[in-house]
């Protein structure tokens, strides 16, 4: 996902993450602009994924 595509679905993508990933908070999902790597970061602590995981399920909502 390219950060165009991140700012312009993202609040989709977001309600679409709460709800497959319960344990997800705003504060994890908060995308600002040049901070899109460390929320990425703070996704794949969170669920325990790899960066390659998260991009496939961000690919697949």
């Amino acid at each position: 996902m390219n950060t165009t595509e991140a700012k312009g679905n993202w609040h989709e993508l977001k309600g679409k993450l709460k709800q497959k990933f319960a344990i997800l908070t705003d504060n994890d999902l908060m995308f600002e602009r040049g901070k899109r790597e460390e929320m990425f970061g703070r996704l794949q602590a969170k669920l325990g994924k790899t960066s390659e995981e998260l991009k496939q399920i961000l690919e697949e909502l």
